[in-house]
């Protein structure tokens, strides 16, 4: 009989060769290979990561769940990380939270607002709308692309109980302003980080200032697992009901296979169920299930391996944007980083200046047509987006710079795939360009 373990063992071998086989570096043809914006960036680990897992076949949260989990905990040195299967939901499961019954007088009901901006990533957005609250938008500064402070500090009224915004391309708001003025007005504060994975903010990541944060595992984001995400807290209530909502609302916290962790299985009594229902069936919140998979979890534990090093490099990639556009100051406004921020890049953002004799979309077409992908900042004003018109919203005061980004503003990207002969090429095609134009 053939030993199943040396059948592993050749399997994983032969995965090891079919990635070099399949996978090797493909030569850049400048003008007939693509610049593009993100992009996967794996080596023969996370194939093997996943492969281990299928063979496991255990389909649900498993090992390397939990191993994922342990390696975002420890990277950010927060306590509590609940993965999701995507960004997008662990906006949802972080705002869904906010609302349960279990905090009492704290818990975020219809009617009350919600501080956010309209220069952004719709699921920043959604979870607001869909829960019955006000989202208040708030305009964002040029250069920095984050929330205006002071306009910030007028939007709030006896409503308000949340700010729920992102760092910006991976840029920090200002953490420190936001954080007092929550802190100043008894408010939840909610961290989009899905785009900021590994940015610092005065020596501390982010995604560990706020009540909650969330990160992304989209292929274009700073790692990824395909589809995925995760919440992350510090608070072990907010924690537990996160994970509530997030595993169809139910009450019992058994990991999956397991049965009667709390010992009270079946000796307890909850709403109108009778005495000793049985907790693995109970259920506290309305909730659903966004769990990720422990494949897509395995290779997540292969790619934090290498987040470090993507940071770094989305670093050097986004500098030497910077190095480009800056040779045409009449026409650019670049980037800037917040005080006492060292972002982690998501993306290098480009604003046209008043007067400039191009459009952003001229741009942007002739990039595309010589094969260099740009994007808009996401959803550009949200508010004027079909799926937000006709709900209920308030501007506090006026979003004239995010009107402005709406029409002059795109990025290119950072991701750690970009070489130099891609940016250079890039280069080559941003100077014809501006011949033409002169």
């Amino acid at each position: 009989m053939t030993d199943h373990k040396a059948i592993r063992r050749e399997i994983i071998e032969k995965t090891v060769l079919y990635y070099r086989e399949k996978f090797a570096s493909a030569e850049f043809i400048p003008g007939k290979s693509r610049v593009n914006y993100a992009g996967r960036v794996f080596d023969e680990n996370e194939i093997v990561n996943a492969v281990e897992a299928s063979l496991d076949f255990w389909l649900t949260e498993g090992r390397f769940s939990e191993k994922f989990a342990e390696k975002i905990s420890d990277f950010l040195g927060i306590e509590h990380v609940l993965l999701t299967n995507s960004g997008s939901s662990a906006n949802l499961l972080a705002f869904a939270a906010l609302t349960s019954e279990k905090l009492g007088e704290k818990r975020l009901k219809p009617g009350d607002e919600v501080i956010s901006v309209a220069a952004g990533f719709p699921s920043t957005v959604s979870p607001v709308i869909q829960y019955g609250l006000i989202p208040v938008f708030v305009d964002v500064t040029i250069p920095g692309y984050n929330i205006d402070i002071e306009m910030l500090r007028q939007a709030i009224t006896p409503k308000t109980r949340c700010i729920f915004i992102a760092h910006t391309l991976g840029n920090p708001f200002d953490i420190d302003a936001v954080m007092q003025i929550a802190g100043e007005h008894d408010l939840w504060v909610i961290e989009d980080n899905c785009d900021a994975f590994g940015s610092e903010y005065k020596g501390q990541k982010t995604g560990t200032f706020g009540h909650l944060s969330t990160i992304s595992f989209y292929p274009a984001h700073h790692i990824t697992t395909g589809e995925g995400g995760a919440v992350c807290t510090n608070d072990s209530q907010l924690a537990a009901i996160v994970r509530s909502f997030r595993d169809w609302g139910r009450d019992c916290y058994c990991a999956g296979g397991e049965n009667n962790t709390c010992g009270k299985r079946f000796s307890q009594k909850f709403g109108d169920l009778p005495y000793g229902f049985d907790h693995k069936y109970v259920y506290s919140e309305i909730g659903y299930n966004l769990k990720m998979t422990d494949i897509q979890a395995a290779i997540g534990a292969a790619q934090m391996d290498k987040l470090p090093a993507f940071c770094q490099r989305r670093k050097e990639n986004f500098n030497e944007w910077r190095s480009i556009f800056s040779k045409y100051p009449e026409y650019f406004i670049l980037p800037e980083a917040t005080d006492g921020a060292d972002p982690a890049w998501f993306a290098f953002i480009v604003t046209l200046k008043e007067g400039a004799p191009f459009s952003r979309d001229e741009i942007v077409r002739f990039f595309n047509e010589n094969l260099i992908e740009t994007r808009n900042l996401f959803a550009g004003n949200i508010t004027k987006q079909p799926g937000f018109i006709g709900h209920d919203f308030r501007v506090a005061s006026h979003l004239s710079n995010t009107d402005y980004i709406m029409n002059n503003t795109f990025f290119l990207g950072t991701f750690p795939g970009l070489t130099g002969e891609m940016t250079a090429y890039t280069e080559s095609v941003l100077k014809s360009f501006i011949i033409s134009k002169k």
